[in-house]
């Protein structure tokens, strides 16, 4: 499947109406069986019911929602369930958690995702904080109840799939999609090795197009894999020069250039 409007697709630099835009021309183009994740979240409990509802209206089969994190220090635990479990109510399509501290600053608790575990409508965490040991913790916790752990990042999926994680959404699938498909299939069948080797190849070119460069250098790298990127939107700006041969050189010494 595919996931759209997540960190890597400007979510909060789109207007409302693109949004759903973007979710409609996505759907349309997409294969009936082909699952499509669109991210959701808002800052208030009302405004993300309010865009999951049109979300599926517009064809998402799932709603990826990140927490709310402007009045960080006022989301704890008891916030943060009563806010997810108010938008799985009230949503018409399942809900998936997103914890992405590395932007909000705001780590989703252990307590209260294991909580919200057993909600019927919450179906799974995209967690991209790179703690792997609150990973295992997950996968292990909530063993018995209908839900899935995803890894964040490219730069922790075999790490995630050998703990127990079900998958991965990862912003470097844009760029090199086949091999990290191929690090999936490796690791399902239990060969090790080849996807430890596999991994490592990744993780230099991942923190690249995330955190090193961002956006910008993910919308570049798209471009040499045949691909269209496309321009930032503002604040966002484009990479130097240097930046692009930083860029370039990192995929290269990886040998994927």
């Amino acid at each position: 499947g595919l996931v759209v409007l997540g960190s890597n697709g400007e979510y909060p630099y789109l207007e409302p109406c693109e949004r759903l835009d973007v979710v409609s021309c996505v759907r349309r183009a997409l294969p009936k069986d082909c699952l499509l994740l669109a991210g959701s979240g808002c800052e208030s409990t009302k405004a993300t019911i309010k865009l999951t509802v049109s979300m599926a209206e517009a064809g998402a089969d799932v709603a990826l929602v990140v927490t709310p994190c402007y009045y960080r220090g006022a989301m704890t635990s008891t916030s943060l369930v009563q806010h997810y479990t108010e938008v799985a109510d009230a949503s018409p399509i399942p809900v998936v958690l997103y914890s992405v501290p590395a932007n909000t600053g705001l780590d989703l608790p252990l307590e209260a995702v294991l909580m919200l575990a057993q909600h019927p409508n919450i179906i799974g965490i995209k967690d991209s904080s790179g703690d792997i040991t609150r990973m295992g913790l997950m996968v292990h916790n909530t063993r018995q109840e209908d839900f899935q752990v995803l890894a964040g990042s490219a730069s922790f999926l075999l790490a995630s799939y050998a703990l127990g994680a079900s998958g991965g959404v990862c912003a470097l699938a844009n760029v090199l999609g086949d091999p990290l498909c191929q690090l999936d299939r490796l690791c399902r069948e239990g060969r090790w090795k080849e996807a430890r080797d596999l991994q490592h190849r990744l993780i230099e070119p991942n923190m690249a197009v995330t955190r090193r460069f961002g956006i910008p250098g993910l919308k570049k790298a798209m471009e040499w894999f045949g691909y269209y990127g496309g321009p930032c939107r503002a604040p966002l700006a484009p990479l130097s020069s240097t930046q692009v041969e930083e860029l370039r050189s990192t995929f290269s010494a990886n040998g994927w250039l």
